[in-house]
């Protein structure tokens, strides 16, 4: 029994703060439906020398009339979608892109804007029935390729992560890669070190979710455990002469149905001297790492070779489209992301280059530049392949730098 007390002590707080917080909105609800009543019976004028039944007859077909009208008002304002449907890309519901992301370190709201939006798309995607998922963000402090790299905001993304599915009931099983390789080759990434040392002494709540709903591990199959619901992966990559696919593959197959999540994953090959992720085998590891959809995407666009000033945005939150945004200076000195552009799938470098110049793919210009070089007319097939090949070689030196 003394065993099972943290659990049963756990769960039961949970459950006592759902429903306090169910009393309080249904509460608020009943107050605003008593006032909506009393206004709008105070411009009814109901015949009470009737038969009771009759007046709550119209009572009833009037307040039905009323429920209709506010029903039809709430689809009207969110373009036919229900009340409770959160589309992160309508300007309506979603607050927009924070400003002024170079400046290091980020605020406190700033970290807790990103936290929240991966929160919500992650949820989405489980909810929909996603089992497989990556999410890959990608701000001054979670990009490992800048100097102002912070390892505790991708803790603190994670740990976000973990309690707020913990608070559902979920058991989640929070996973680094261990030391890779053998005897003078073994290691671990630069960008791993000690980050497992530092998941051990995190504040996770003052519930004791750690050890109960909240466990760490390593990757593997040997760490999928029974009671295990979820698995969130901390940035797995693969090191020179060592690749983790093959742990990861082991551990999502053990895991079967359950949700595995891989956040800012670095899953492309490193070949080293031991023939390790050479020629052989890439097709299978490339298709094993296509096989998690993405459910949040988001990095900053640059000029191509450096990270400032800052071009626009990509983003994609579950289940909304790719889309991607411009920053606007504005005369007062501040700064706003203006859509310029959405995509069903991830925007190559040319989709980015044409979108923030204003060009769209326009197939009636294709055909006639075929068809003139169908033409039998040498000079004209001529002038019509340098115009392409000078349009191309523009382009590709304009790229966005992603």
């Amino acid at each position: 029994m003394r065993r099972f007390l943290p659990d049963l002590l756990h769960v039961l707080t949970i459950h006592l703060r759902r429903l306090n917080r169910v009393l309080i909105h249904t509460s608020k609800i009943l107050k605003l439906f008593f006032l909506h009543t009393q206004m709008c019976l105070s411009r009814i004028q109901i015949d009470g020398n009737r038969p009771v039944e009759v007046i709550f007859q119209e009572i009833d077909s009037l307040l039905q009339k009323i429920c209709e009208n506010t029903s039809a008002n709430k689809l009207t304002q969110t373009n036919g979608r229900p009340s409770d449907f959160v589309d992160t890309g309508s300007k309506n519901e979603w607050r927009g892109i924070p400003t002024r992301l170079n400046n290091i370190p980020h605020s406190r709201e700033i970290r807790k804007y990103f936290y929240d939006d991966v929160l919500h798309a992650t949820k989405r995607a489980i909810e929909d029935k996603k089992t497989r998922l990556l999410i890959d963000i990608n701000i001054p402090e979670l990009n490992p390729e800048m100097d102002v790299y912070r390892i505790g905001t991708l803790m603190e993304l994670v740990r976000e992560l973990s309690l707020s599915f913990a608070d559902d009931g979920k058991r989640v099983k929070v996973c680094v890669q261990g030391s890779m390789g053998q005897g003078a080759f073994a290691g671990i990434p630069l960008q791993l070190a000690g980050t497992r040392k530092f998941l051990e002494f995190m504040d996770w709540g003052d519930y004791g979710a750690k050890g109960t709903f909240i466990n760490i591990g390593a990757v593997g199959a040997s760490e999928v455990d029974k009671q295990d619901d979820m698995f969130i992966l901390i940035a797995p990559q693969n090191a020179v002469g060592n690749c983790i696919i093959d742990d990861m593959r082991a551990m999502t197959d053990a895991a079967g149905d359950r949700p595995v999540i891989l956040v800012n994953p670095r899953l492309k090959d490193m070949p080293g001297s031991s023939g390790v992720m050479q020629t052989m085998g890439r097709d299978m590891r490339l298709k094993y790492a296509a096989s998690f959809e993405t459910c949040y995407s988001f990095r900053l666009l640059y000029y191509a070779g450096s990270f400032y000033p800052i071009m626009g945005a990509l983003r994609m939150a579950y289940p909304n489209k790719y889309e991607i945004y411009r920053r606007v200076d504005e005369p007062n000195g501040k700064e706003k992301y203006v859509l310029i552009a959405e995509f069903t799938d991830k925007p190559t470098p040319d989709d980015i280059t044409s979108a923030f110049k204003g060009r769209k793919k326009n197939a009636a210009t294709l055909t006639i530049i075929f068809h003139l070089l169908l033409s039998n007319n040498l000079r004209i097939r001529v002038l019509v392949y340098f115009n392409v090949i000078s349009h191309e070689a523009h382009s590709f030196t304009g790229h966005a730098h992603q």
